[in-house]
């Protein structure tokens, strides 16, 4: 790098930048310029020791002033050799750095990591079948799972009782196996869990009798599900630390409950109003009439207007279901439908008829008993 080169240009930010925002840009540098990137580009390794230099430089706040000062040829900040120590060009705080751009996390060489540890269980999943009414306002449910759990002789360690895991021959108690490969950057050191240990980092050489050496076995168990009020067909409820108990002591993971609803004999759902159909008479819809109709909040009195048509909806405010994790309730929805009569007496028909004359409405000629008789056979 030149010793007029600035190192803020460099990496495109302001003199300003913050540590967060200088790291920032040095990671997206390193992912587009690294050479293994750019094999058809000669100059990418130079590029790249360029962002590499300009980035130890400002990532380190005593060097940054001194560069801030005097600029990259000044004290301290001299390019005449390697500035770095000649076993790691990039600096070790720095390679971690470049190691997080590739791999997302991690360590370098000279850092340590501890072992991962016990896993955690896998998650389960259960369903759960609800009335109508249940769904509507919320229910606490009984739910039996089998599933493995922390086994209660050796409280989940796997080991006999009485004696203890000990260290993993093959990580040494890390959990981790590490494989050293060679770039032109140098050692580069990745991790992975110890196939032996599982990632504990412990073994055990005298496993527990009833679970061995897993730290669980599978048992059932019940436990109440509080379903909130206002669920829907297809809700799934996540329940932490309900799933299967994690290996030798591990966390447990989550449980899953699919809800699965009833249908109702007489009321559908439509977000959340309830939808519901009702039978009128004609004298009924032409008169208008008040009657009883059940709610899932029991018996509502309903009013039909004079003059109700066919279809004519009448909304209850209120009765429908309660609103997810929310306040209020939507509406109770009936469809009127109006029954015409058929198979009516002489008397009524003659009624009718006598109606239809003082309203001036044309209607169909009296059939003869043996006509209507004659009609009826052949339907």
């Amino acid at each position: 790098m030149a010793a007029n080169d600035d190192f803020y240009a460099v990496l495109g930010v302001s003199r300003n930048a913050s540590a967060d925002e200088i790291k920032k840009a040095y990671l997206r540098l390193a992912r587009e310029l690294h050479p293994d990137a750019n094999p058809d580009d000669p100059t990418a390794e130079e590029r790249f020791k360029q962002v590499n230099l300009a980035y130890e430089t400002l990532r380190d706040p005593e060097r940054r002033r001194q560069y801030d000062m005097f600029g990259a040829t000044g004290r301290g900040g001299g390019t005449g050799g390697d500035p770095f120590g000649a076993a790691n060009p990039f600096g070790a705080a720095g390679f971690g750095d470049l190691f997080d751009a590739f791999f997302g996390g991690g360590s370098s060489g000279g850092g340590s990591r501890s072992r991962s540890g016990p896993r955690k269980g896998e998650d389960a999943e259960a369903a759960v079948l609800l009335d109508f009414a249940e769904a509507v306002f919320g229910v606490q449910h009984e739910l039996t799972v089998r599933l493995p759990q922390t086994c209660e002789t050796c409280q989940g360690s796997g080991a006999r009782p009485g004696t203890t895991p000990v260290s993993c021959r093959e990580c040494g108690g890390s959990g981790e196996i590490r494989r050293v490969r060679q770039s032109f950057l140098g050692q580069m050191v990745t991790a992975s869990p110890c196939n032996r240990c599982g990632g504990t980092g412990e073994e055990i050489p005298s496993p527990c009798a009833d679970c061995k050496g897993e730290g669980r076995k599978r048992e059932e168990r019940s436990f109440v599900v509080d379903v909130p009020a206002g669920v829907d067909e297809g809700s799934t409820l996540r329940l932490p630390g309900r799933g299967a108990g994690g290996l030798r002591g591990g966390p447990a993971g989550d449980l899953y409950v699919h809800l699965r609803i009833r249908p109702h004999p007489t009321l559908t759902r439509n977000g959340v109003d309830l939808l519901a159909v009702t039978h009128v008479a004609v004298t009924q819809a032409a008169l208008g009439t008040t009657m009883g109709f059940t709610s899932l909040d029991g018996e509502e009195e309903l009013s039909i207007p004079a003059g109700t048509q066919s279809g004519r909806e009448i909304r209850l405010r209120g009765k429908g279901v309660p609103v997810l994790q929310g306040r209020g309730r939507g509406d109770l929805i009936v469809t009127v439908i109006v029954d015409t009569p058929t198979d009516l007496p002489k008397e009524q028909e003659d009624l009718l008829r006598q109606l239809a004359e003082m309203r001036g409405e044309a209607v169909s000629a009296h059939e003869s008993g043996l006509m209507s008789k004659l009609r009826g056979a052949f339907k």
